[in-house]
């Protein structure tokens, strides 16, 4: 079986959409990283974030005039009808409540416009990266789900698939400590998990990263689901 080819995230999302002067929201936009790449891109960019904590790192960020952001949920998305190209879940879906992952799959076919792409990338529940993390938050379940959501609607009358792709991207952590605070600002229900682990979960970390260039890198088997509004 041929092994998966390596690529960054940004290089993947560049290849495939066209950002100069689109209109984007980039949902379960956390910090805003992305939001701010596809904005230097040419974008104009909404970014959508549930969370307190994450959209206050967003915003105290420094921003471009082409960035904003919201507090909302991807199956309540405020809004308008057809007001996007390009709408983006980055390592997000699988964060939406499976009973509402249909829900937000048909929001996002509401607000784009005919031909704009719905871009979708998940991490898959395989590699060292994963293993480490199952005992704090096991997401097998819900990463399989968030699957089959995206399946049905790319099988629906709204929507036709342009592309799935698996690659390995890399993904630097700059120490444990790092690793650790962010694991909890994703999803503070992990904090007992993460604090109850302590060492194991150090020495898990030290295990599965490598060290390099003054940080630890890990690469996590992902996967592109491309999908075109009809």
């Amino acid at each position: 079986m041929t092994e998966p080819p390596r690529l960054k995230h940004t290089a993947v999302l560049r290849e495939r959409l066209d950002l100069e002067g689109a209109r984007v929201a980039d949902v379960g936009c956390g910090s805003g990283a992305l939001v701010r790449v596809m904005a230097r891109a040419g974008a104009e960019v909404i970014g959508i974030e549930p969370g307190d904590k994450q959209l206050a790192f967003a915003r105290a960020a420094e921003r471009a005039a082409s960035e904003h952001y919201v507090r909302a949920r991807g199956e309540l998305l405020p809004l308008p009808d057809g007001s996007l190209d390009i709408l983006v879940y980055f390592n997000a879906l699988h964060h939406v409540p499976v009973d509402r992952q249909g829900a937000a799959l048909a929001e996002a076919l509401r607000v784009l416009r005919p031909g704009g792409c719905l871009y979708i990338q998940e991490p898959l529940a395989e590699g060292s990266y994963f293993e480490m993390m199952q005992p704090i938050d096991d997401e097998s379940e819900v990463r399989a789900r968030a699957y089959e959501a995206l399946k049905v609607a790319a099988a629906g009358p709204g929507f036709k698939e342009a592309e799935e792709m698996v690659y390995l991207a890399p993904f630097r952590e700059e120490s444990f400590e790092a690793f650790r605070e962010a694991v909890i600002a994703i999803d503070p229900s992990r904090r007992q998990a993460v604090e109850t682990a302590g060492k194991s979960l150090r020495r898990a970390f030290m295990a599965a990263g490598e060290q390099r260039d003054g940080a630890f890198w890990f690469e996590i088997p992902s996967r592109l689901n491309l999908l075109q509004r009809l």
